[in-house]
Order: structure tokens, then sequence, then C-alpha cells
């Protein structure tokens, strides 16, 4: 490190407040008292969003331009606070002393978050107050630190509008697809047939399998929410569209063309009585959003008379089959772009890492 720099601990620099959570008697929803946080489901990118709840009983207090840490699993994310809040068990304030710029502070609990690992409690993983004071801070003369904030500053507002170009990009090929999906099963053409769900085909349930056959073997075990293990033996084979039947994905249908175990939380589709392309029918069961006609007990369940009078409007199988065309050129767009924005992002996270490493080594 260079020369001007010290380390000390954050105790020694800062005031860290504990937060405590008032009785809930004193919540309210109406604006009354002050705004009050348990944790960091209001985190922004920087700054904490706004207020859902407030209380009239106040017990510890975050000040404006506090750096509020969350303290309960997950450990170690922070924000600045915007205005005086109530601070919950799950958040703690650090307030900077006069030798620290706040930003600097802010910046260098990014670049220790990794490090911060919080006791193993009965319930979440946390860190109190005295590991907090603990922590340690290299820091440097106020001027400097207010240099290397400038930099930082400059650096991470080009990261973020790298980062909005990617998503925004994501979610206009998603749209795209989505849009041309809506526009094939509504604005559909001459010849189509519409028939309910019960006149094309039969939802057949896969067989049980325990689950400690499902820890190895050469092929996949299809459950309720997709693939759930591997097996030895397989049970379905060729051309398949199945369905999920139980569990929070049911009603998602894939197209399978290998040989798979599937469970009995699945359907495959049997006895068709009109001919389907797999793949179209499977983007046409996706389309009507199967698990919108679950019911729901505890957890959510599709069967035959759930789903018998789903309306299905297809075309012949030329037809399908152009359809599909159409579609898998668009998916693949959309998954190319999906990965492509997945490595973008691992990219300017790790590119983020570097620079706070560089900025609180004295290299930047």
């Amino acid at each position: 490190m260079k020369s001007g720099w010290q380390t000390k601990r954050i105790g020694e620099l800062c005031e860290v407040v504990a937060g405590q959570s008032p009785e809930g008697k004193f919540y309210n929803s109406e604006g009354k008292g002050l705004p009050f946080y348990q944790g960091k489901k209001e985190f922004g990118e920087k700054f904490i969003e706004a207020p859902t709840t407030w209380t009239t009983q106040t017990t510890k207090i975050a000040k404006t331009g506090d750096i509020l840490m969350s303290v309960r699993a997950p450990v170690g994310p922070v924000n600045f606070s915007t205005e005086e809040i109530c601070i919950g068990r799950g958040l703690a304030a650090i307030r900077c002393g006069t030798q620290l710029n706040r930003d600097f502070l802010f910046y260098q609990l990014l670049h220790l978050q990794p490090e911060i690992a919080g006791k193993e409690g009965a319930v979440f993983a946390s860190i109190n107050k005295s590991e907090i004071e603990a922590l340690p801070l290299a820091f440097t003369p106020l001027a400097e630190q207010q240099r290397i904030v400038g930099v930082l500053d400059e650096a991470f507002d080009g990261l973020a509008t790298a980062q909005a170009h990617a998503a925004q990009n994501l979610q206009n090929a998603r749209a795209l697809f989505e849009s041309h999906l809506q526009s094939v099963f509504t604005h559909r053409g001459d010849g189509w047939a519409e028939k309910r769900l019960e006149e094309c085909f039969r939802l057949k349930s896969g067989d049980g399998l325990i689950s400690k056959a499902m820890k190895g073997g050469r092929y996949p075990v299809y459950g309720g929410n997709g693939i759930a293990g591997m097996h030895d033996e397989f049970n379905l084979s060729g051309e398949n569209v199945i369905i999920g039947r139980v569990g929070a994905l049911c009603g998602n249908a894939r197209h399978i063309t290998e040989r798979i175990w599937l469970t009995d939380n699945a359907f495959k589709v049997v006895d068709r009585s009109f001919e389907f392309d797999g793949a179209f029918l499977t983007y046409l069961l996706n389309f009507k959003d199967l698990r919108s006609f679950a019911r729901q007990a505890a957890q959510p369940v599709i069967s035959n008379s759930s789903l018998k009078d789903v309306s299905l409007a297809f075309p012949e199988i030329p037809e399908q089959q152009r359809i599909v065309t159409q579609l898998d050129a668009l998916a693949a767009e959309t998954q190319r772009l999906t990965r492509l924005y997945e490595q973008k992002q691992a990219a300017l996270a790790a590119l983020k890492k570097s620079l706070l490493h560089q900025a609180f080594t004295g290299e930047l």
C-alpha cells in the first residue's frame, strides 16, 4: 500500500448503531411517525427506496447520509439512508467520523462485502455491532479520498450505463419473442381448428421414483418443475411433450426427444386425436399458461379435469412447422442475448471488484 495510508477499525472512525425493532402494534402504512426499515428488502442500487412501513414508536435511528448495512442474511449489503428513519434488527447504521468521506466509506464497504462473514445463528447468518466495529478500514487523507471517490463515481456510472443498455437489449429481445408468440396464437389465419383440450389428447402421469434413486445415472429425471435428478433407467423415449403436474412451475410444457424418467409429478401427452408437431404443441401449451388452471391446494396441481375445457387452436402440420421455425429462430436469438447479458453482467461485476481492489490498496 502506498505511503500516507493508514488502517484502523471501523469503531475507531465511525459510530455504529445496531437496529432494534419496535413492537408491531406501533407499525402503520399511513405515514404516521418515522419510516421504518427492518432489513434490505427496500435497498436500491445505492440509496434506500421509499418506505412502505412507518412506526410511531422510535427505537434506533439512522440519520440522513448514514450507511445502512444488512446484518441478517444476506449479511453485508449496504445502502445510504436518504432521511431520518427507524431501523430494525436486520440493519445497522454506520455514521462517518471526521476522518472519512462517506462515499469513500461506502465504496470500501462494497469492497469488504465478500469478506464480511456473519455468525451462523439458529435462523439467520448475522453480524453484530462489535463485529462491524472490528472491521478494518484502509484510509488516506480526505483530499485523496475525494479523488478516489471521483474516479469510482465516474467508472461506476459508466458501468451502470453499460449494464442498463445490456438489460434493455435483453428486455427488447424477450418482448419481441412474446409479441410474436401473442400474434401467432391470437391473429390466426384461415384453416385453424379450435378444440377443447380433452378433444385433442389425454394427459397421463409418469411413474413414482424415490429421491435416493435420483442421485446418479445416465437419464434425466423430470418432475413437476423440470429436471429433478438423474436415474439409471428410463421410462419414456422418442419424441414427447411433457407437462409439470405439481409444484410452483406446474403447467410448464417441454418438448423432449431423449430418453428420460418421467415421475408421477409430471404428465406426458398421450392418445392424440389430431396431428401435432411436438414443438408447436409445446409453444401452444406454454402460451395458454396452464398453471393458471391449477387447483391451489398445499401446492398447485393440474389435472385432466382442470384442463379439459382449455381451448386449443391449431393449423395443419405444414403451418405448425413453419410457425415453429420462426419461433425457434426468435427463441435462439433471445437465448443468445441472454447469454451475452449474463457474460456482460459477470464482466461488469469483475471490473467493479478490480476497481475497488485497486482503490483500497492504493493503486488507483
